[in-house]
């Protein structure tokens, strides 16, 4: 699943407009349409990727979760679960395996439990589970959509998107599913929030009346600002590039400003030096980068299908990760 890929009426203009009724669907097509308000993708043909890289797909008799991982989510068991592979993508494990659609990976700070949604008790809800998939606790009990959850840097709370007040605001909560509480108020999209290390948090939103935005506002939901601020362009799915010796903190993100294909960007956290990571021809999204800051990991849609790929910061040393036919997207590096 791209849990993304829940299916509404789109409009051009229109940001994730998810349905609250509708299940997780999961093809590229509807993928973009529910981004961007057009039909990006066509089918093609698969091509064979030999890489060398094993992309097993059953779990392996011992798995050790203790080290350096990335989640993502991959449709290869049928359906969307939540996976885990070696920083060289040489060995995966399903850690959901589940008939529901499960998906929106976020790691919290110590790395020990993955927040994530899911319809496995009849609408998307959030979920936390241990970093093996055991002891999944249930977080929101809501009619709407309850998705894209956030750990805070303490990991007292969980930012998330939800549909409950009629379309999608960010709300809060503390990290055992109590205290919830609404963030934003608008009549647009707000949706994928991100915290920084000072407590604000960054989301993306179409509230500017164009395309899709990167904003940030205080935790409680005060002085929003736009970061992009480029109405001709679709600046979306923000995350956090931690600060690391004597590098700042950073965030990236996806758009389509230089020639209308999506990229990997970069940008400090006023949104001053933008810097174009990814330049293909094929379409890159959900970007989230190593504990050292040093590189990134981001899905694109190349071959038919989406595969996960890692690059340098720079945008040098790029390396695919994954080679299996199914969808593997979504990828969130372990803090």
């Amino acid at each position: 699943m791209d849990v993304r890929g829940q299916q509404n009426e789109v409009s051009t203009g229109r940001l994730r407009g998810q349905h609250p009724e509708r299940r997780f669907q999961r093809v590229p097509e509807d993928r973009m349409q529910i981004v961007r308000g057009v039909t990006v993708f066509v089918a093609v043909s698969l091509a064979a990727c030999g890489n060398g890289l094993t992309d097993p797909t059953q779990q392996p008799a011992e798995f050790d979760f203790t080290r350096d991982l990335i989640a993502f989510e991959s449709m290869r068991s049928g359906n969307s679960d939540i996976w885990l592979m070696t920083v060289d993508g040489s060995e995966v494990v399903n850690v959901t395996n589940h008939a529901a659609a499960d998906g929106d990976v976020a790691w919290s700070p110590d790395g020990a439990r993955i927040a994530f949604a899911s319809t496995r008790d009849g609408n998307t809800e959030i979920y936390v589970m241990d970093v093996d998939g055991s002891n999944v606790t249930r977080l929101t009990d809501h009619d709407a959509v309850d998705r894209f959850p956030a750990w805070s840097r303490d990991g007292a709370t969980i930012a998330f998107t939800s549909y409950r007040d009629g379309n999608a605001e960010i709300y809060l909560m503390d990290a055992d599913g109590a205290n919830v509480r609404r963030l934003t108020d608008d009549p647009a999209e707000d949706v994928e929030p991100v915290f920084l290390a000072n407590g604000s948090i960054v989301f993306c939103s179409n509230r500017s009346g164009g395309e899709a935005d990167i904003w940030a506002m205080n935790a409680d939901g005060s002085s929003p600002a736009n970061l992009t601020d480029n109405p001709s362009s679709f600046d979306c799915a923000p995350n956090v590039v931690r600060a690391s010796g004597s590098a700042a903190e950073k965030l990236s993100f996806v758009s389509d400003r230089a020639d209308g294909n999506l990229s990997i960007y970069t940008m400090d956290t006023d949104g001053s030096n933008v810097w174009r990571v990814t330049i293909d021809a094929a379409d890159d999204f959900d970007s989230s980068a190593d504990p050292s800051g040093a590189r990134l990991v981001f899905d694109r849609y190349g071959d038919g299908n989406w595969d996960i790929y890692a690059i340098g910061m720079d945008g040098t040393n790029l390396v695919r990760l994954t080679t299996h036919t199914a969808d593997d997207m979504n990828p969130a590096w372990r803090p």
